[in-house]
C-alpha cells in the first residue's frame, strides 16, 4: 500500500461529475476522464468504498457530501469511488434519495488503475477497502487511513486532518525554540 510521502503515479478513472443523475443532461456528458493531472493546484481527497448499492456506503457518501463546500473552500476536490462502473453510480444516484444530484465527484475504477496502484483492494472480496487518501497539489500523499469493509469513517475527521495539513505553520515542531527547531 502506498503511504505518506509517496507520490501518486499515472492513473485513469471515469469521473462522474457533481450534480448529474443521467449520462447526459442538457447536451453535457456526466462523465470525464480523471487522471493524476486533473485538478491541478488542488488538494485531492480520494475515498474508496467497496460497492455501490450497499448499506454502509451511502451514509458515508452523504456525510462527505454535507462537507463538500467546506472541502472546496480549502482548495480540495472531493472524489469518492469504487470499482463499480460509472453507469451504476448514476443509477444509484437516481435510486437513493440522499444521493440525488450528488454535489461532489464520484469515480469508477473498473480497471483497478487507482485502487491497485494505491494497494487498497481487499484480496478476498476483490473490492476496495474503505480507504481515504489526502493528496497535496503536487500529488504527494499526506494522509492515509484504511478501514475494514464493514467499518465506516468520519468525514469530519478527514476535514480536520486537511486543516492540520494545510496549516503546518501552527505545528509546534516547526516553531523555533531558542534558535533551534524541534
Amino acid at each position: 500500500m502506498k503511504t505518506v510521502g509517496q507520490k501518486v503515479e499515472a492513473f485513469s478513472v471515469v469521473g462522474v461529475k457533481p450534480g448529474f443523475n443521467n449520462h447526459e443532461e442538457n447536451g453535457v456528458s456526466a462523465f470525464e476522464t480523471v487522471t493524476e493531472a486533473s485538478f491541478a493546484g488542488k488538494w485531492k481527497i480520494i475515498y474508496f468504498y467497496p460497492k455501490d448499492f450497499t448499506f454502509v456506503c451511502p451514509t458515508e457518501i452523504v456525510e462527505f457530501n454535507k462537507l463538500a463546500k467546506q472541502f472546496e473552500e480549502r482548495d480540495a476536490v472531493l472524489l469518492g469511488g469504487s470499482t463499480d462502473n460509472e453507469f451504476v453510480k448514476l443509477a444509484w444516484r437516481r435510486d437513493h434519495k440522499d444521493l440525488d444530484r450528488l454535489g461532489h465527484w464520484q469515480f469508477a475504477d473498473v480497471t483497478g488503475s487507482l485502487v491497485d496502484q494505491l494497494g487498497v483492494r481487499d484480496a478476498a472480496a476483490g473490492v476496495a477497502l474503505r480507504a481515504t487518501f489526502v493528496i497535496d497539489p503536487d500529488n504527494v500523499i499526506q494522509h492515509v487511513s484504511v478501514n475494514n469493509l464493514n467499518v465506516g469513517r468520519n468525514p469530519s475527521e478527514i476535514l480536520r486532518i486537511l486543516d492540520g495539513l494545510q496549516t503546518d505553520e501552527l505545528c509546534p515542531c516547526n516553531r523555533p525554540v531558542g534558535g533551534a527547531t524541534l
